[in-house]
C-alpha cells in the first residue's frame, strides 16, 4: 500500500508501540481528545503535548493538514499504522487522530517518545 501524502516519515515498529502505549496510558490516567475535530481544536487552543495520527484514514483530506498544523504550532506528532489499533487503545473502535492533553503519570514515556520523533524527522 502506497504511503498517503499526509505521512511525512515512517514511524519505526519500535516508536509506534510505545506511541500507543502512551496513548492508552494517556486515555487511563490523563486526559485525551479523539476525533479530528477535537484533535484540531485542542492543538490550536495549545493543549496537545502529542499528537497522534492514523496512516490509513480514507479519505486522506480528514487528517491532511494536520502534520502541517502540528508543525505551525510546534507539536510534536507521530503515526500508527492502522486507526483500527489507535482506536482500540482509546475505547473506540477506530480513531483517525487522538491528541494527547495531559499524559497523565506517563512524563518519561512521553520524553522518551518525543526526543525519538524528533530524531526521525531530522
Amino acid at each position: 500500500m502506497e504511503k498517503s501524502t499526509y505521512v511525512k516519515f515512517e514511524t519505526p515498529e519500535s516508536l509506534e508501540k510505545k506511541v500507543l502505549d502512551l496513548v492508552e496510558n494517556a486515555y487511563r490516567t490523563g486526559k485525551i481528545k479523539k476525533g479530528t475535530n477535537e484533535v484540531i481544536k485542542s492543538i490550536e487552543r495549545g493543549e496537545s503535548k502529542l499528537v497522534v495520527i492514523a496512516e490509513d484514514v480514507n479519505p486522506p483530506e480528514v487528517v491532511y493538514y494536520l502534520p502541517s498544523l502540528c508543525e505551525e504550532r510546534k507539536v510534536p506528532y507521530a503515526y500508527a499504522k492502522k486507526k483500527a489499533d489507535l482506536g482500540a487503545r482509546v475505547g473506540i473502535a477506530s480513531a483517525a487522530s487522538v491528541s494527547i492533553v495531559d499524559y497523565g503519570k506517563n512524563e518519561d514515556l512521553y520524553k522518551q517518545v518525543v526526543s525519538e520523533i524528533s530524531e526521525i524527522k531530522k
